[in-house]
């Protein structure tokens, strides 16, 4: 039984989702991505663009909480991709603090965006991970059910370094 619970975001969870996307950034990809690059990821920009997510929506943001605690967060819409459906959605983004890996939060996250995702009439859902990304990569094919479209990789560049990102796909039932 998991002790997380989720809710919709409200404007006074934007510093601890800033925070907890920051903290994550640095532990998750501190050996893909320059440290310089990381270091420009700040809780002030991060909060900013989170509090106006939540204001407007976009995406819809959900909170995992542990002991009215927010612990994680996912961001879920429809998708960004060109010349999709406007029955696929898109997890936009899925962040857990390092404390809480692997002990259910990103589970309840992921089952509260496939719930809002069906509300929206979705049928497919996409997320893209960074293909080094091999705990977010584990997580999302082992855990959460979703399966690589291999045709879908993309160069992203971070700074001076360029990472390849993969598309993941699944139903949403």
């Amino acid at each position: 039984m998991s002790s997380y619970s989720v809710r919709p975001a409200t404007a006074r969870d934007a510093k601890a989702i800033a925070e907890i996307h920051v903290a994550t950034w640095h532990v998750a990809y501190k050996d893909l991505i320059p440290e310089d690059y990381l270091k420009k990821m700040t809780q002030e920009k991060r909060q900013a663009y989170w509090r106006e997510a939540i204001e407007y929506s976009e995406p819809q943001l959900l909170v995992a909480t542990e002991d009215d605690k927010v612990v994680g967060f996912v961001g879920y819409d429809r998708s960004r991709d060109a010349n999709t459906r406007s029955t696929v959605g898109e997890i936009w983004a899925m962040y857990v603090t390092p404390a809480h890996w692997r002990k259910g939060a990103g589970l309840v996250l992921w089952d509260g965006a496939r719930e809002g995702l069906k509300e929206e009439g979705c049928t497919q859902v996409t997320m893209w991970v960074l293909l080094r990304n091999e705990q977010a990569l584990q997580f999302c094919e082992h855990a959460a059910g979703f399966k690589r479209e291999m045709p879908s990789l993309k160069t992203v560049a971070f700074g001076d370094v360029k990472l390849e990102e993969i598309r993941l796909k699944r139903s949403v039932d």
